[in-house]
């Protein structure tokens, strides 16, 4: 194929990079088929080079025409946090070189407190404009008439040149902290460990078929009281939960949350709701809840058709009580839809049409599949549709209204119980393509490209994760609207925030419809606004920001979290060295929150027999008997080399196997918790001797149930196990260690690289 000039110069300008180094340490470059599907997939035309020299100048152009960029982000410590650029067009300002007649400005600052500020000047000479002589856009540089602090505020300009009419621009100024919180700042210096949860598998003497926010307040209680610094969970995102849409790494939305995790019970409502408990206690609902506890798999469509009739009947009584009546409880909901704005009545109205469509028998699965009037949150239809199904819209507020109080709830109890740092969230990579999300965002989400992974060591094909990607240019271009409501509510009631896949912040794998993933290519993103957005988010909920940095990692970028404050993550089955050993504790990273394994990976005492390899063995994800035999020879090195290292560090007085699941993973906190890292995740499965995963990547729902094995054992039945007391005493050192120096401010350039990526965003499965 000829060289295509243009076509390379508007993919590089637009982000699609030319190459990257895979896992393998193998250079793979993009191609030109490639770079003409994801630029259509954006929206330009570069079919033809004459077609791709058009798309750039038009770029080229839009970008010169701004008087100022959409949004500006820069730390408060920058020298220049009080200037502002403006480009001057050459038609009102220069005319070869020279200025062409004087023009005057006005600049004015409304900070986020309401304090406004007007400046005003004129421009007489050349000298005042950069690049008057240059090719380049002539600018000029301003001082606000107020130096901001850190927040959101707003910048308008007015250029007015001779007689014509004054151009105007508006830009969104955000001045951000030097990074995010520190564990340091949080603990005074000492290490910490938390209990890692599945939330929906955690099961209770009161639920109902699904671990819900009453179960978390009860987990992070008690996690406290053992002398946890924090509890961890999955993703909390609404999900569809029906098919294989359970996944909470496919999120119907991420602003907002799954309506199964309301501890319906404990709603205000039900003790004022004679109809809902009168439900409740129906022999028939009874027995159907008796089945739903007793069961060994979260049924995600059986626990919603339970609640939602009884969560209808408490928003009948709030509605009859308490909105707009005066009361304590129904001023709260009123403040907290106030406070989500559109963002919730778009979700609310989302929900609302797809279970009607769903009722009329239309396709329900998108709203790309919805009449076309329904595709627009903006259009008649949807505004009438609304005030129709008012009642309906309203129902879906309210549950997210009662969501995040209940969740509130679960982090003052474990604060008062003495976590430290309280509920460590996980905010998931994506959103699904006909979720609410895109739909209520329209442009944002793009719909001829997925976001994946390249091939690598576990995926020698790549990985497809059927998320749209986000385009990074209309992000910017919408001021980060988006990305400030997502880390915002992924923050709200967090002592921390897990950022999952975190190297998306800095580029995407994008795949072009319809291609396998070993014909994408990654897309540039704005990595330094999108992270001193995040700290600042953090730094007003004073969050530790953990980022999932598993997989192909770009270089620098270790050092691009170090400088923003964020942890990395380091997985206990991953530290190994260039031999296969398990690396020596004083080996692994300061920067970092250090667990045995993930959501992606088989509990500890699953691991230790092979229970994994058993699996998929069944499944057939093993060739033939000579890769499964391979897979157990390796399996028993990798026992072989950890109780080598167990035995190394002192903690089993030979390399002999432990006694039991509990003093293996006794042994096993006891080594995590003399490492370096600042923070200790112990999976309550591991505790509690779970075998199975929660998910295996690539495998279909018939072949594995990813996402819905729940616990064996009940939360009242783990707090007085001996197994797990047992394996908490691998943890003492931790939660008694109140003088550890903790110094996570330097990078940590030595540390161990990141293994290939294994599994889809977060594991997806999706």
């Amino acid at each position: 194929m000829a060289e295509r000039a243009h076509l390379r110069a508007l993919a590089e300008r637009l982000g699609v990079l030319p190459s990257f180094v895979s896992g393998g340490g193998v250079r793979r470059y993009t191609s030109d088929a490639t770079r003409v599907a994801l630029l259509d997939a954006m929206g330009y035309d570069a079919s033809s080079e004459a077609a791709a020299e058009r798309a750039l100048a038009g770029v080229v152009r839009e970008e010169a025409g701004r008087l100022l960029e959409p949004a500006r982000i820069v730390r408060v410590d920058s020298g220049d946090a009080d200037r502002v650029v403006v480009r001057v067009g050459a038609e009102e300002a220069l005319e070869n070189g020279t200025v062409r007649a004087p023009f005057t400005w006005r600049l004015t600052f409304e900070g986020e407190n309401g304090h406004r500020r007007v400046s005003e000047g004129r421009v007489t000479s050349r000298g005042d404009v950069a690049n008057a002589t240059a090719t380049a856009t002539p600018t000029l540089t301003l001082t606000l008439p107020s130096r901001p602090t850190i927040g959101y505020h707003v910048v308008r300009v007015e250029i007015l040149a001779g007689g014509a009419d004054a151009r105007r621009a508006e830009q969104q100024l955000i001045v951000v902290p030097p990074s995010c919180p520190t564990v340091a700042e949080a603990l005074g210096g000492r290490r910490a460990f938390g209990i890692c949860a599945n939330l929906y598998t955690v099961r209770s003497g009161r639920d109902w078929g699904v671990g819900d926010l009453g179960d978390l307040r009860d987990l992070a209680t008690w996690a406290g009281e053992v002398g946890a610094a924090f509890v961890g969970i999955n993703p909390l995102h609404a999900l569809r939960n029906r098919g294989h849409e359970i996944s909470p790494y496919y999120a119907m939305s991420r602003l907002y949350r799954n309506m199964l995790y309301v501890d319906v019970e404990a709603v205000p409502e039900y003790a004022e709701s004679a109809t809902a408990r009168a439900r409740v206690a129906t022999r028939a609902f009874r027995e159907a809840l008796a089945r739903a506890r007793a069961a060994e798999h979260v049924d995600y469509e059986e626990i919603a058709a339970l609640e939602r009739p009884v969560l209808e009947a408490l928003h009948e009584t709030f509605r009859e009580r308490h909105r707009a009546r005066g009361t304590a409880r129904g001023e709260a909901y009123a403040r907290y839809v106030e406070r989500e704005g559109a963002p919730l009545t778009d979700f609310a109205t989302f929900v609302a049409l797809q279970e009607h469509f769903a009722r009329a028998r239309r396709p329900a699965h998108g709203w790309r599949a919805w009449p076309a009037a329904y595709r627009d949150p903006r259009s008649a239809a949807v505004r009438a549709f609304r005030e129709e199904h008012a009642g309906a819209v309203d129902f879906h507020r309210y549950v997210q209204f009662e969501l995040d109080r209940q969740l509130g709830e679960a982090a003052r109890a474990g604060r008062e119980a003495g976590l430290a740092i309280g509920i460590y969230q996980d905010l998931a990579v994506g959103t699904a393509g006909g979720g609410s999300d895109p739909w209520a965002f329209p442009g944002l989400f793009l719909d001829r490209a997925s976001v994946g992974a390249p091939p690598d060591y576990h995926a020698q094909t790549g990985q497809d994760w059927g998320l749209p990607p986000i385009d990074p240019r209309r992000l910017a271009a919408d001021a980060y609207r988006y990305w400030i409501r997502l880390t915002r509510g992924a923050l709200a009631h967090a002592g921390a925030l897990r950022i999952d896949h975190v190297m998306g912040v800095a580029r995407q794998f994008w795949i072009p419809a319809g291609r396998p993933p070993s014909d994408g290519a990654y897309v540039r993103y704005p990595a330094e606004d999108l992270l001193g957005i995040l700290a600042l988010e953090s730094a007003r909920r004073g969050a530790i920001v953990v980022g999932e940095d598993l997989g192909t990692v770009p270089p620098g970028f270790a050092a691009l979290l170090a400088r923003w404050g964020i942890l990395s993550s380091q997985v206990l089955y991953f530290a190994r060295g260039d031999r296969g050993g398990f690396l020596a504790a004083s080996q692994f990273s300061d920067r970092a929150l250090v667990t045995v394994n993930s959501h992606d990976l088989p509990p500890l005492p699953g691991f230790w027999r092979g229970a994994d390899i058993a699996l998929r063995h069944r499944v057939g994800l093993l060739a033939n008997e000579s890769a499964h035999r391979s897979a157990l020879e390796a399996r028993d090195r990798d026992r072989r080399a950890l109780l080598n290292r167990l035995a190394i560090e002192g903690l089993l007085s030979d390399a002999r196997e432990p006694a039991g699941d509990a003093d293996l993973v006794a042994a096993v906190h006891a080594f995590l918790s003399r490492t370096p890292a600042p923070l200790m995740g112990v999976s309550l499965d591991d505790l509690a001797g779970e075998t199975e995963p929660v998910n295996v990547p690539g495998l279909t729902p018939d072949q594995f149930r990813s996402w819905s094995r729940r616990m064996r054992l009940a939360l009242e039945a783990i707090r007085e196990d001996a197994g797990v007391a047992r394996g908490l005493e691998g943890v003492r050192e931790r939660a008694a260690a109140r003088d550890h120096a903790v110094d996570d401010s330097i990078p940590a350039d030595d540390a161990p690289s990141a293994p290939p990526e294994r599994a889809s965003a977060g594991g997806s499965g999706a």
